[in-house]
């Protein structure tokens, strides 16, 4: 049984989630911007935003959702992520101060947008890239034995295909 067998086609869910889905990503992107003022923050928000794609893989089809949305794009996602976060923070030590001393940024109202900014671009890309990176590593699918001893179940399925010639 291949991952394709359990996906079936429900016109009431994919119907569902084309009216949601606009309404979830904009409750996430709100979370996320708010989230300096106000409760919430760029973990809840990137966390709700990596849901969206959750909901799009359940209700058409993982595989369609991975091919729309690649491994490159995810990873891209959550390294920019980083990438943004370390360099707002390092920008600081390099005028002089701590890392993530916002008030040492060259900007109008430097802590309000530099706290922000770390929200935005780095935790909320971090957190909703690493919902949908391990939403597709699962759904991917491992059994218990590849996870205890992944050499050995690989060789195995290997030598099912005959792709190792049968010598271990």
């Amino acid at each position: 049984m291949s991952s394709d067998d359990s996906y079936v086609e429900s016109q009431v869910i994919m119907t569902t989630v084309k009216v949601v889905t606009p309404f979830v990503l904009t409750y996430g992107l709100f979370i996320t911007f708010h989230g300096a003022d106000a409760p919430g923050g760029g973990f809840q928000g990137g966390a709700v935003i990596g849901t969206v794609v959750l909901m799009i893989a359940f209700a058409f089809g993982i595989e369609p959702t991975r091919e729309w949305l690649s491994n490159a794009a995810v990873v891209g996602l959550i390294a920019g992520g980083v990438v943004a976060f370390g360099a707002i923070g390092l920008a600081s030590m390099a005028l002089g101060g701590a890392f993530l001393q916002y008030d040492l940024l060259p900007i109008h109202h430097p802590v309000r947008y530099g706290i922000e900014g770390v929200e935005i671009l780095g935790i909320a890309a971090i957190v909703s890239g690493t919902v949908i990176g391990l939403f597709f590593v699962t759904a991917a699918g491992f059994t218990a034995e590849t996870l205890a001893r992944p050499e050995r179940s690989r060789v195995g399925t290997d030598q099912q295909r005959g792709e190792t010639g049968g010598e271990e």
